[in-house]
């Protein structure tokens, strides 16, 4: 209201429609122009293109931006073509757009190149972000393409587009009435506003930027709206249809290791090791710490590669990871779901043989050091496979969780071969395994 009443003081003292027309003019010209129907069929016209070209910009965007994620060389080859369409100013644009399609395309093609080098460079930028752990995790699970995009990409992106869409949407109603304006295709907002040009009809020109002005606000309310739901859409599709993918875990396999050799930087963590685990056995592996239990376990895992030597394993791996692996924005349960295929009901009969069942529904972010890592411990025995591998998995927990979490091991292990990376004697114990004491050089 403040900003009426100057610009209604500011109307009056320059004191000539022509150069400033006040906001009750404008008002009243405005409303004239719906009345008369004008407005709506005007608006729809450069809508629909404006629309049009915002979509296929975003769309566009969003395929180059994964694209280039995942191979360096495209990214090398996009970015100069994108920065270059980023910095080259919308009326050369609009004129080279005139000259290849004429003005009844103009304004779509224009916000389409206008918006796609803001959305690529930013989903790039949301794509870089992405945890790696999480996404070798979810491969390690089997977690395909899509329900890894629904589950946790798309909701992970979610920052980076909100902020890009918040200048975009703008950005691309001001270009597209920018090339009608300039190609003044007909029955466009950029028609008639050159029209009220040509007649000096200052207060038409008001009122049709102030049609602008709201058309962009609520394009960008309901953008920004689509954006927050559609997380929630997507990830709910990939909760609901991971619980329809289950498979029967195959037979139980040995595991041969020979001669694998691994260093980090200048630090050699093993070198010539051999070991065979027999189809079905149990074997708590001890060393101390920094002298790659957890990067042992990696290889084994297929996520993580050694610098030589071989594995011989048919079969499925699950791995609870010493530091937790979870989504963060999603439950306990829907974690386990995903990862493991079983339904809800099944899921939650696991989990409440360790956890109580209050926190079963709260985000992971939420939960303790210790019931992460029981949700850990949970999922790993829960994924269809033939080998398990546990990295620590009982820190953090008290001695009764910790009871508890060997039972659950001995209870659903069902004949597969188990690896427990411990510091701790008594868990071969608990577990009755045997003890594979990591004879490795250590700098600790």
């Amino acid at each position: 209201m403040a900003w009426l009443c100057i610009w209604q003081l500011v109307a009056f003292a320059v004191g000539m429609d022509l150069l400033l027309i006040g906001p009750l003019q404008t008002f009243q010209v405005l409303l004239q122009l719906f009345v008369s129907g004008e407005v709506v069929t005007t608006v729809l016209w450069s809508f629909l293109r404006i629309a049009c070209g915002f979509v296929l910009a975003y769309a566009t965007a969003l395929l180059l931006a994964y694209s280039a994620w995942r191979h360096t060389t495209l990214e090398m080859f996009l970015h100069p073509a994108l920065l270059a369409i980023k910095s080259t100013p919308v009326v050369c644009i609009v004129v080279m757009l005139l000259i290849w399609f004429g003005a009844p395309w103009v304004s779509l093609c224009c916000v389409l190149l206008v918006v796609l080098p803001a959305t690529y460079f930013a989903a790039l930028e949301g794509f870089r972000a992405l945890d790696s752990q999480r996404l070798r995790m979810l491969k390690l699970y089997r977690v395909d393409s899509l329900h890894q995009f629904g589950a946790y990409i798309w909701p992970a992106l979610q920052s980076y587009l909100h902020a890009s869409a918040k200048m975009t949407v703008g950005m691309s109603w001001k270009a597209g009435v920018a090339a009608e304006l300039i190609g003044s295709p007909a029955g466009s907002i950029g028609e008639r506003i050159y029209q009220a040009k040509i007649v000096l009809e200052t207060a038409d020109v008001f009122a049709w930027t102030i049609v602008i002005v709201l058309l962009a606000y609520i394009c960008e309310q309901m953008f920004l709206y689509f954006l927050l739901h559609s997380a929630d859409i997507c990830t709910a599709w990939a909760i609901r249809t991971a619980a329809k993918k289950q498979q029967a875990a195959p037979i139980s396999k040995k595991l041969v290791i020979t001669s694998l050799s691994c260093s980090r930087g200048e630090k050699q963590l093993f070198e010539g090791f051999t070991q065979s685990f027999a189809a079905g056995s149990k074997t708590c592996l001890m060393a101390a710490t920094g002298t790659g239990k957890t990067t042992l376990l990696h290889i084994i895992a297929g996520i993580e590669c050694a610098d030589r030597g071989e594995l011989e394993h048919e079969g499925h791996v699950s791995l609870a990871y010493q530091k937790t692996c979870l989504l963060e924005q999603l439950s306990a349960l829907d974690n386990l779901v995903l990862a493991t295929g079983l339904p809800f009901a099944a899921i939650e009969k696991l989990l409440c043989e360790i956890l109580p069942l209050e926190p079963l529904s709260q985000p992971v972010c939420q939960l303790s050091g210790g019931e992460r890592r029981c949700v850990e411990l949970v999922r790993a025995l829960a994924a269809p496979s033939t080998l398990v591998l546990l990295d620590e998995p009982f820190a953090s927990l008290d001695e009764e969780t910790h009871r508890r979490s060997a039972e659950f091991i001995l209870r659903h292990l069902a004949g597969r071969t188990l690896i427990v990376a411990t510091h701790d004697v008594g868990d071969a114990t608990l577990l009755g395994a045997s003890i594979l004491i990591l004879d490795i050089d250590s700098d600790d």
